[in-house]
């Protein structure tokens, strides 16, 4: 079995050369003055993840403080920075003021007293921020997926790794109960040998307004490009000037993948914990999707995908529907057990999907409780933030770290290459190169703009 300590040493020892091993620091990063050990946090990107999901997932919490908000849009910032302060008042009984609001995140990782960092930016900016935020001495909670190439998540999880940081991607499945249970039903052999894991994911509507407007003057817009190619700006392409509603940098290439990441990050990230092939990846890709031809939004929108692991098992991906709702349906030899969120949903904006219950089986016997015979059994979190939080101060390791969410990465951009060159893929999981195929390897990376390269 691979565990999370074994991996690197098996992964060196094969040759690969590409990871860096982790350095555990058992230092506290409070300092001996930190009130009652309080963890101080900046919150990098103020919208509606942030103010919705992230902020409110750490500051209830009674050992931390937001003590910094950034936002490339300055109202954006200094809204976020009324949110935190509103929240403390009302929290603690008496007027809190004092939450630092900047445009630039490189000033929150210059502040000496933030200790870590939520990361709530568009995907386009999640490795570098999360890169750029671990060199700086700061732990991460990074919202996903961790890049858009798999060279920039080689690149993220290489410097955490480097430098002992806590990292936690947003992949907050991990933390709810049914998921955890349907992967150890599944390796406990539950359903008997595992056949098939199947991912159902909602999709993107084409569209988009393509007017070119003016930008407007609260908004650093090269900066928001960041390290993507300069084109012209339009609200649609980046984020509502009022209110707080779904952007529209989500269903524009340049800046995300579409579904098969935003959502597939995490399904397919519980498909490999199911599978116990968390540090590994596919061997064979192929896919096929449909894309817009017209409108500012071009991600893909229905697919299916199809990858086979080399423990056999064969996972398949397909647009959601009403015959098959968001979730994972795993398939034995002797069963098969369907996990979902349920009504669950992390924002009031998140797609409409088709519901379903969070766990059932092919047979009710099949979800009895574990027992001695049932001898997996995995790592227990029952909140994803406060997961964070705790391994920020034990410095233990956490339930989601680099290296797990760049594999769940990475095998969901694989997925987006093989839709876009319809053809089979060969995939070498310890090289992380496709084998004979320049094109596809091609698509592994893309140029950076300076002066905000990796």
């Amino acid at each position: 079995m691979t565990t999370r300590r074994n991996f690197i040493k098996q992964t060196l020892a094969a040759g690969a050369g590409m990871i860096v091993a982790p350095t555990i620091v058992p230092a506290s990063v409070f300092g001996k003055n930190a009130p009652s050990n309080r963890i101080n946090i900046g919150a990098i990107g103020a919208g509606r993840i942030s103010r919705g999901h992230d902020m409110p997932g750490v500051w209830r919490f009674d050992e931390v403080r937001i003590v910094a908000v950034a936002d490339v849009d300055m109202n954006r910032a200094v809204d976020g920075g009324k949110l935190v302060e509103e929240h403390y008042t009302k929290k603690l009984g008496s007027p809190y003021s004092g939450v630092k609001v900047y445009q630039d995140y490189e000033e929150i990782l210059a502040n000496k007293d933030v200790d870590a960092v939520l990361i709530s930016t568009p995907d386009h900016w999640h490795a570098k921020n999360a890169i750029d935020a671990v060199h700086a001495g700061k732990d991460v909670y990074l919202q996903k997926p961790t890049s858009l190439t798999v060279e920039e998540g080689r690149l993220m999880s290489n410097a955490v790794n480097a430098t002992g940081r806590i990292f936690q991607i947003g992949s907050q499945q991990r933390s709810m109960p049914q998921f955890r249970v349907a992967c150890e039903l599944v390796r406990n052999g539950r359903i008997g040998q595992l056949k098939s894991v199947e991912i159902r994911l909602p999709g993107d509507p084409a569209g988009g307004s393509t007017a070119e407007m003016p930008v407007p003057a609260n908004l650093n817009y090269d900066k928001w490009l960041g390290p993507t190619p300069n084109v012209y700006y339009t609200e649609e392409r980046v984020h509502p000037q009022k209110g707080y509603g779904r952007p529209g940098w989500l269903r524009c290439e340049q800046f995300g993948a579409g579904m098969i990441t935003g959502w597939g990050v995490h399904h397919f990230d519980i498909a490999h914990w199911a599978m116990d092939t968390e540090y590994s990846g596919p061997v064979e890709i192929s896919g096929k999707a449909e894309f817009a031809t017209g409108g500012l939004w071009n991600v893909h929108g229905p697919y299916e995908t199809e990858m086979l692991y080399a423990n056999g098992v064969v996972v398949s991906g397909v647009t959601e529907s009403k015959e098959k709702p968001n979730g994972l349906l795993f398939t034995g030899a002797e069963g098969w057990i369907f996990v979902s969120r349920g009504n669950y949903s992390a924002s009031a904006s998140d797609p409409i999907s088709a519901r379903s219950e969070a766990l059932k089986a092919s047979d009710p016997k099949i979800l009895s409780p574990l027992t001695d015979n049932d001898p997996v059994r995995l790592y227990v979190s029952s909140d994803h933030h406060g997961n964070w939080l705790e391994c920020v101060k034990s410095r233990r390791l956490n339930i989601t770290p680099a290296e797990v969410a760049h594999r769940s990465c990475s095998v969901c951009l694989l997925q987006h290459i093989a839709m876009k060159l319809g053809r089979k893929l060969y995939w070498n999981p310890i090289t992380e190169r496709f084998t004979n195929d320049d094109e596809a390897n091609v698509m592994l990376a893309r140029p950076s703009r300076p002066p905000y390269n990796f």
